[in-house]
């Protein structure tokens, strides 16, 4: 498993994941015009993970990079196929980062309220829920209201801590 930075020639499969009809309801879909465009601004970054083969398998868009508040978003993570680890390791990309290479205070997500199996993944990550915005996004002609969730630089760098002390503190067998 290789995650990277993506390039314009990645867009084409990121379009295609974002297709996936399962996904519908889950994450927004941009033209490949519109990736390229946010591709190009400094003020994001894409990453993709694929596997041995060259097929992109996932895809995650970081915004706020230049934040004068040290605020970054994740924008989007959307893997082609669920339950392969891609997600995971993409996530914990995204988090090391948006905390350790871009020095955020805060990483921050919105993911539909309907979407509970995304939110207990990053509940699971230390993410805490922060309230709605209530019919936010027009889908298919009907409203529909995202859940907000954070992570602190603090709570990011207690989970590391705790990780490591864990995996240090197991015996070998």
């Amino acid at each position: 498993m290789m995650i990277r930075p993506a390039l314009p020639a990645d867009v084409p499969q990121i379009v295609a994941i974002e297709q996936i009809p399962e996904y519908r309801n889950y994450i927004g879909a941009w033209s490949a015009e519109e990736h390229l465009r946010a591709m190009a601004n400094a003020d994001n970054e894409y990453v993709v993970v694929h596997g041995e083969e060259a097929t992109v398998q996932g895809f995650a868009i970081l915004q706020g990079i230049q934040s004068e508040h040290h605020s970054l978003h994740l924008k989007r993570i959307a893997v082609r196929t669920p339950k392969r680890g891609f997600g995971k390791a993409l996530l914990e990309h995204a988090m090391d980062r948006a905390f350790l290479h871009h020095r955020a205070h805060r990483f921050w997500l919105d993911v539909f309220e309907t979407n509970s199996r995304a939110r207990r993944v990053y509940e699971g990550y230390g993410f805490r829920y922060e309230g709605v915005m209530r019919e936010a996004i027009l889908l298919d002609g009907e409203y529909h209201t995202l859940a907000l969730m954070s992570l602190l630089d603090h709570e990011y760098t207690a989970r590391q801590q705790h990780s490591h002390q864990t995996v240090t503190a197991t015996p070998r067998l």
